[in-house]
């Protein structure tokens, strides 16, 4: 049974950072693609990040230059190091696992974690 687990989103001023991690079980890295996303209420879910099963990263291009997503296979966890924080990314964040190839495309993820709210004060 596939679980994710998302963690480590709080409270920050503007400019500050956060470490979003997400613990996998039930998975490997090497068959599933792990995606990061946000969503404010009333608004879509949109991607941030991801870290295909070759490890290689991408990333939206709000995120570029700003956050750092990573995995760490004897973990089983990726993290989104997010720096230099605005007020616009503050959001529910998800962890998503999927088979197919890293994509931004919401329908291709498959197991979901529960989400950990950013708040980034200006």
């Amino acid at each position: 049974d596939v679980q994710l687990q998302a963690s480590g989103g709080g409270l920050v001023q503007a400019g500050g950072s956060l470490r979003l991690s997400c613990v996998a079980s039930g998975l490997s890295f090497d068959d599933y693609a792990i995606g990061w996303f946000r969503q404010v209420p009333g608004k879509v879910r949109e991607a941030v990040a991801c870290i295909a099963k070759d490890g290689a990263t991408y990333y939206d291009d709000s995120a570029k230059g700003r956050f750092t997503i990573s995995r760490d296979k004897a973990k089983n966890t990726v993290t989104l190091q997010m720096n230099g924080l605005k007020p616009e990314d503050t959001a529910v964040y998800y962890c998503a696992a999927g088979t197919r190839p890293a994509t931004f495309n919401l329908e291709s993820y498959i197991h979901w974690g529960q989400g950990t709210l950013v708040t980034v004060s200006s």
